[in-house]
């Protein structure tokens, strides 16, 4: 288990892996290492007293420049620990490895997305953003929470207002907007497209949740939507821009490259 004491040797470990470390590298700079601030686990792989790997273990378990052997060594404490994830996720091999590991003692996943495409950019690509997309306000949360919930329900499976009755869910659609990282377009009063950035380093920033309204879907939108959020998040937010997305989503695949992105690494998600 790491601590705040161990940050140098984090931060060294998170910066070998500048895009595919976001959503981990995100957290620890909010909110450090140690388990009380960072609200989840932060494992670390030091064989010879060298720290060559992390891996953060709460809601989500995500490995970051996991060896073969570090993989072993974090699937033995996620097995002590038991489940408390609802996802595992981050390179493709470090994640199938870990699953094929934990599957025997933790059951069947929900599903297994293996190959999902790593993409990143440092420029805008040659698409002129539409003009019309801008960040979200508070005042915009009653339009923006069901876009965010119809894409989570199309993209996971499941609708995210669960147990608490959405409170958690709902909430942190709120502190993606009062921290500028929502981003939306509306028209007659409608939210017709919307993405968020979901993870922020001093490296590069995570696009997630990018949705059009169906109603507007094949209007050709989405590319110059998209354009307008990486020449923002680029301009004001951080140095590279960065998602990932499912091998089969080809209609988004072609919308990111027009956009500029460049696949980078794989990732892969088991999801519970």
């Amino acid at each position: 288990m790491l601590r705040d004491a161990d940050r140098t040797q984090v931060d060294a470990v998170l910066d070998h892996e500048p895009v595919a470390a976001t959503f981990v590298a995100a957290r620890v700079a909010t909110g450090g290492v140690s388990r009380w601030r960072l609200g989840a686990h932060l494992w670390g792989y030091a064989p010879e007293g060298r720290l060559e790997s992390v891996c953060y273990s709460g809601a989500n378990l995500v490995p970051v420049s996991a060896s073969p052997a570090a993989v072993r060594a974090y699937a033995a404490m996620a097995r002590e620990q038991g489940r408390v994830c609802s996802s595992i996720l981050g390179p493709a091999d470090a994640v199938l490895d870990l699953w094929a590991d934990l599957e025997p003692d933790w059951g069947k996943a929900r599903e297994v997305r293996a190959r999902q495409p790593l993409l990143a950019t440092a420029t805008p690509g040659d698409v002129a953003p539409d003009p019309t997309v801008r960040r979200a306000r508070m005042a915009d949360f009653d339009g923006v929470l069901p876009a965010c919930v119809a894409m989570y329900t199309e993209e996971v499976g499941v609708s995210p207002l669960g147990w608490d009755g959405g409170a958690t869910y709902r909430a942190r659609v709120a502190e993606l907007i009062r921290a500028g990282r929502s981003y939306l377009r509306v028209d007659d009063g409608q939210v017709v497209f919307k993405a968020e950035l979901g993870a922020v380093s001093r490296h590069a920033c995570q696009v997630q949740g990018v949705w059009v309204h169906p109603h507007w879907r094949g209007r050709g939108i989405a590319t110059a939507c998209v354009a307008a959020v990486v020449a923002d998040a680029l301009r004001t937010v951080a140095p590279i821009v960065s998602l990932y997305v499912n091998d089969y989503n080809t209609a988004a695949r072609r919308v990111y490259a027009r956009c500029g992105f460049e696949q980078v690494g794989t990732f892969a998600t088991v999801l519970f």
